[in-house]
């Protein structure tokens, strides 16, 4: 069985991705593992010394029943969309985020996390935000960033973004899992820009190699790759959009420019961003 890390602040943004985590576990028969974090703040021993270790403890303890207080209404969100079977598991730490993700990460050998990203009115906030950008940039498996206003629906299509790479095809046939398990078509993009070194051929031996499999590709000629992105998206109807990070700035620099402004309409739907290995 897969593991799927689910980081949550007890956020709506939190509260929205677990509904999506809950629907992902089902398709990709994985559990849950739900992370908290929270930081004690550092005091000086010489100016608590009697009541020095019971600020820590009565932190610990507070923290300790939020966390309790929240887990019922999760699972309760869990049984309204009949999804009780989903095993759900807690870990509570203390310490920084990012720093509790990685460790978790490896030591419960997780296959994905899937985190809310919260203040989402377009695409240049959530794709700039510190802890999800963050994230990405150091966990090793896929991630699912999920905006707040992205509500849940059957994942139909899943726009997945190449460079024709050798590499990259390890990342479509993942993808191509996924979406054989609830039914989804892929829809692959290339940008092709004016100083594209992609030839005719390897894009025709892409087709023929997955000529089998429920994929279209997809060349639009552009040197506004960005816009091109989100007009992919927005008129290909994609439910979930899969990108591949490049290396480490690529998921920040692709969507931090102020390019938003010029769609009609917000772009709300989950991000799943693959690692290249």
């Amino acid at each position: 069985m897969k593991k799927i890390l689910f980081p949550t602040d007890f956020s709506d943004a939190a509260t929205n991705a677990f509904v999506h985590a809950l629907e992902f576990a089902k398709v990709v028969n994985a559990e849950l593992i739900l992370l908290h974090t929270f930081e004690i703040p550092v005091y000086d021993s010489q100016f608590f010394p009697e009541n020095y270790a019971s600020i820590y403890s009565s932190i610990e303890l507070a923290k300790f029943e939020t966390f309790k207080d929240e887990i019922p209404k999760l699972r309760t969100i869990a049984l309204e969309r009949n999804l009780e079977d989903i095993v759900i598991k807690h870990r509570l730490m203390d310490g920084d985020l990012i720093y509790n993700l990685k460790n978790a990460v490896k030591e419960d050998q997780i296959d994905f996390v899937i985190m809310g990203t919260s203040g989402v009115s377009d695409w240049t906030k959530f794709f700039t935000g510190s802890n999800s950008n963050s994230v990405i940039a150091d966990v090793d498996v896929p991630v699912l960033c999920v905006p707040v206003y992205a509500k849940y629906k059957k994942i139909k299509t899943i726009g997945f973004t190449t460079r024709y790479r050798d590499k990259d095809k390890k990342e479509l046939k993942k993808v191509l899992k996924i979406a054989k398990k609830t039914n989804a078509r892929v829809k692959s993009l290339y940008v092709k820009t004016s100083d594209s070194d992609v030839s005719a051929q390897t894009i025709k031996e892409w087709e023929n190699e997955f000529a089998a499999e429920d994929v279209d590709f997809l060349v639009l000629p552009s040197d506004e790759v960005k816009e091109t992105i989100l007009d992919f998206v927005l008129y290909k109807d994609i439910d979930v959009l899969t990108t591949i990070t490049h290396k480490r700035s690529f998921f920040a620099s692709i969507f931090e420019s102020s390019f938003s402004q010029k769609i009609s309409k917000e772009v709300e739907i989950p991000v799943l961003v693959m690692h290249e290995d």
